[in-house]
C-alpha cells in the first residue's frame, strides 16, 4: 500500500525566507505543493509529500520529500512558535530561515533561543 501526506497546516501558507548570504525569498505552501520566488520575482513550483514530523520539547521539524527526490526539513527551533524557522537540505545545511511577517536572519532567529 502506497500513501502520500499533505503539508502540515503548521507551514503551509506565505513565509518571508533568507538566504545564508542575505537575499530575500517568498516561499509559499500549499497541501502538495510548493512555490520559491526569487528576488527578481522568478516563481519555481515544486510537488512535494510530506514524509515525517518530529516533535520533541515543543520543537517541531517537518520532513518533506521533493517530486524529483530531494529531502527537506522544516524546523521550528523555538519551543511552542510556528512564525519562524529553518528550511535546510537533506544534508541538515540550512537554506532559508523563514518568518511569517518580515525576513530574518540565521543570527536573529537563534539569538531568540
Amino acid at each position: 500500500m502506497m500513501f502520500s501526506c499533505s503539508g502540515s497546516d503548521t507551514y503551509r501558507g506565505d513565509w518571508k525566507a533568507t538566504d545564508m548570504s542575505g537575499e530575500h525569498y517568498q516561499i509559499n505552501f500549499e497541501a502538495k505543493k510548493f512555490s520559491i520566488t526569487d528576488p527578481l520575482g522568478e516563481k519555481t513550483e515544486f510537488g512535494y509529500t510530506q514524509n515525517s514530523v518530529n516533535i520533541s520539547n515543543s520543537v517541531e521539524t517537518y520532513g518533506i520529500k521533493v517530486d524529483d527526490g530531494r529531502s527537506y526539513e522544516i524546523n521550528f527551533p523555538i519551543a511552542n512558535d510556528e512564525s519562524r524557522g529553518t528550511m535546510a537540505d537533506g544534508n541538515g545545511y540550512i537554506i532559508y530561515t523563514i518568518c511569517r511577517d518580515k525576513y530574518i536572519e540565521y543570527d536573529e532567529l537563534f539569538s531568540l533561543l
